[in-house]
């Protein structure tokens, strides 16, 4: 997830630990922000609301340990630039935040990815996946950043990968 940033970050981080060099998280994020905007987002693992070009962060609170995650990547290409070039932000009556603070059942019909509308309608096979995750029991579905992973998360655990033939497949618990 998150591509070439994550790859950066874990590149960043690694380093910073093979060679005990001892550098900040804080310093890490601020030398990652230099790779690209969103790459500071995955140098410490913890729920983070990215706000301005996605540097600025803020610790949340969100409660997932125990609930189970599906992840489905079809062998579909989406292109990061077109896809921000046809997306629309909308605008939401509560702030993402605030949303994350609730209770898990209540984040499908409040929690939006904005990307989905334009994706989906280019690749319909997305919408599809999202679907079929949501009549196999998930709690909350949603397209990953601007694609094109799909993701599920369940109350409880169940092997699904006979619904996703030939697509990449990962599920487990959270921690």
């Amino acid at each position: 997830m998150g591509g070439g940033s994550s790859d950066a970050a874990y590149t960043l981080t690694g380093l910073n630990r093979i060679f005990s060099l001892g550098i900040s998280v804080e310093k890490l994020q601020s030398y990652a922000s230099r790779l690209g905007s969103d790459c500071p987002f995955f140098i410490d693992p913890k729920p983070m609301l990215g706000s301005g070009r996605g540097e600025i962060l803020t610790p949340l609170s969100v409660h997932l340990r125990g609930k189970f995650l599906i992840l489905v990547k079809p062998d579909i290409h989406v292109s990061t630039r077109e896809a921000y070039q046809v997306v629309t932000p909308g605008q939401t009556v509560t702030g993402l935040a605030e949303i994350l603070q609730r209770p898990l059942d209540e984040w499908k019909g409040r929690l939006f990815n904005d990307f989905e509308v334009p994706v989906f309608s280019t690749h319909p096979n997305l919408h599809s996946i999202k679907e079929k995750l949501y009549e196999l029991g998930a709690v909350y579905a949603a397209m990953s950043g601007s694609g094109s992973s799909v993701y599920g998360l369940f109350e409880q655990g169940g092997d699904f990968q006979k619904f996703f033939q030939g697509m990449q497949y990962w599920a487990g618990e959270l921690a």
